[in-house]
Parts: C-alpha cells; sequence; structure tokens
C-alpha cells in the first residue's frame, strides 16, 4: 500500500488499465479492435503528427506547382 500512495498519476493509469485488462480479456480484444480501425493522431504522438503535416504540406506545394506547369511531366 506505501507503493501506491507514492505512483504518479501515469503510472497509477498504468496499473488500472493492466487490472483492467485481467479481469476482461474480451473487452481488450474489442478496444484493440477499435482503435485499430478507428485510429488517431493521439496515436502518433507529436513526431508523427508533424510528420505527417510536413508531408501534406509538400504535397500540396507540388500538386500547385504541377497544375501551374513548373513540373511538365
Amino acid at each position: 500500500m506505501a507503493y501506491q500512495e507514492k505512483e504518479t498519476p501515469e503510472e497509477k493509469r498504468e496499473r488500472l488499465r493492466f487490472e483492467e485488462q485481467k479481469r476482461n480479456p474480451g473487452g481488450n480484444f474489442s478496444d484493440g479492435v477499435n482503435r485499430n480501425y478507428g485510429g488517431g493522431l493521439a496515436d502518433l504522438g507529436w513526431k508523427g503528427v508533424l510528420g505527417l503535416l510536413i508531408l501534406l504540406i509538400g504535397g500540396y506545394i507540388g500538386y500547385c506547382l504541377y497544375v501551374l506547369g513548373y513540373f511538365p511531366w
């Protein structure tokens, strides 16, 4: 009990999530399937979101240059 008093909120969330997974393995499977189906930007982290934004902006700039005729292919 002394350890639980000193754990951080993140450790407490992780411990509770692990206990819930042990009690309800079917729900854990369902959560995994739903997360895989829906996904989200939060799963990428800030580096992944930044990379995605750079890719989208670069693609848009390339498209605009192609439409304006700077790329003849």
